[in-house]
């Protein structure tokens, strides 16, 4: 990491960085960019124009061109042919990355975008480009890539013996482990019977085991969960013909409630509505 002093340095820095990790390319750009803005800010500072009215000046003219480039610049992409599409694919993919395999992501991409296209409900349309996951994998070359038509989770069902392929899935996503239930911090419990010891024991794996058989009588036969799972509710889905998947990131969750039309859950209640049907 480059280590400098002076905080407009770190600036510039922090901001090659942050470009780096949100868009992989461009750094060079971003800092030659920024290096002219505050060139000309100090040039304004110098002329005993205040900080404060130079950080608004910049703030609106950023505003003004994105609303330029929004309404001057910008295509609908409805009028043009898809040649066009996939030269300005290739275009924005010319970076020292992916440069090489330009023409094999150029139409994976498009195809990707394509398949979120809704409608606005104003007679247009839009593309829900942030809900495209893209999945790392070791061990093979970047023309190993391929497109999924659905969702790609980086997880595996949580035993052999369940099922690989389920046709018309029931869907829940849980935002909880099915994990023993242990008493809250600071609840006391006073036995005169040490022989209840056990009753209690079982009792915290039965409450869980009621709570799994509530989700498994609504029908659901997919359970995706951001947490862990013990082995014995394991064995609890996998007897009821149904497939677990443990530790999934909570935006991979979110994002298939939404496209089976069902809801993440965070506490247990007896309501088919809240499952997604695929």
């Amino acid at each position: 990491m480059m280590e400098v002093e002076h905080p407009a340095a770190k600036v510039l820095v922090e901001l090659a960085q942050l470009q780096d990790e949100e868009v992989g390319d461009g750094t060079t750009s971003v800092v030659i960019i920024a290096a002219q803005l505050l060139k000309a800010a100090d040039e304004l500072v110098s002329q005993k124009i205040h900080p404060t009215t130079v950080m608004s000046g910049y703030r609106l003219a950023c505003k003004e061109a994105l609303k330029y480039m929004q309404e001057k610049l910008s295509i609908n992409i409805d009028e043009l042919g898809r040649e066009c599409v996939l030269a300005a694919a290739k275009t924005t993919m010319s970076s020292k990355l992916i440069g090489p395999e330009s023409d094999f992501f150029a139409g994976m991409i498009i195809e990707a975008v394509e398949a979120m296209k809704y409608s606005d409900g104003q007679g247009g349309f839009k593309y829900a480009v942030e809900a495209v996951n893209i999945l790392k994998s070791h061990g093979g070359s970047t023309l190993d890539s391929l497109l999924v038509r659905g969702y790609a989770l980086n997880c595996t069902v949580a035993s052999p013996g369940m099922p690989k392929r389920i046709v018309n899935p029931k869907i829940c996503c849980l935002d909880f482990g099915l994990q023993k239930v242990k008493m809250h911090l600071g609840i006391n419990i006073e036995l005169e019977n040490p022989e209840k010891i056990e009753a209690i024991r079982r009792e915290e794996i039965d409450i869980m085991k009621r709570r799994v058989d509530r989700i498994l009588k609504t029908g659901v036969n997919v359970i995706l969960t951001t947490g862990g799972a013990d082995n014995v509710y394991i064995r609890q889905v996998e007897e009821a013909g149904a497939a677990l998947v443990r530790r999934c990131l909570k935006k991979d969750l979110k994002r298939i409630a939404k496209a089976t039309g069902g809801k993440f859950i965070f506490v247990v209640r007896y309501r088919p509505f809240l499952y997604g049907i695929l």
